[in-house]
């Protein structure tokens, strides 16, 4: 009778052991996918912050300021714009994986209508006008254009998208 007392109370201790492990081991997996879900929204806010800063980056006025140069003719300026944008856009194009389909499409679109108004206007500018009158040509739209500040408008979907995460 006491060796099967005691074995009785040998396999309850190892069952109870047995469950504690298992219980363990629940309690870590459920930790680390907490840190998994955690981590992606520190990536995801990662991304958007550089959207927010691609964004700024891509904006005409900054764009010229930053690649202007008074030797520039208007097909010069027109070039260096051209190819800063796309740089910044290709440089940053890995985000999309990271934030929503809506906000990836706003910078998408910002950056496609900021080509065409630089192409448009540099096709009204003849062969021989400089960069400074592109330039001129393109702030001057920008101020007096409400289409000119989708900038602003992409800007507050980033960061709505973004404090949604927060």
């Amino acid at each position: 009778m006491d060796y099967s007392l005691i074995s009785i109370v040998f396999v309850a201790v190892t069952i109870a052991g047995f469950v504690a492990w298992l219980i363990y081991l629940q309690r870590k997996a459920a930790a680390e996918e907490g840190k998994k879900v955690e981590g992606s929204k520190v990536m995801q806010l990662q991304a958007y912050e550089r959207l927010a800063l691609l964004i700024d980056r891509i904006t005409l006025s900054n764009v010229i300021s930053r690649v202007s140069d008074p030797e520039f003719t208007a097909r010069d300026m027109q070039r260096a714009i051209v190819q800063s944008i796309n740089e910044e856009f290709n440089y940053n194009i890995t985000q999309q994986i990271y934030v929503s389909a809506e906000a990836w499409d706003a910078v998408k679109n910002l950056k496609e209508q900021n080509l065409l108004l630089v192409n448009q206007l540099a096709s009204i500018h003849p062969p021989t006008a400089s960069g400074i009158d592109l330039s001129r040509s393109l702030l001057e739209f920008l101020m007096n254009d409400k289409r000119g500040t989708l900038h602003e408008v992409v800007s507050e979907v980033i960061s709505f998208e973004a404090k949604k995460l927060l």
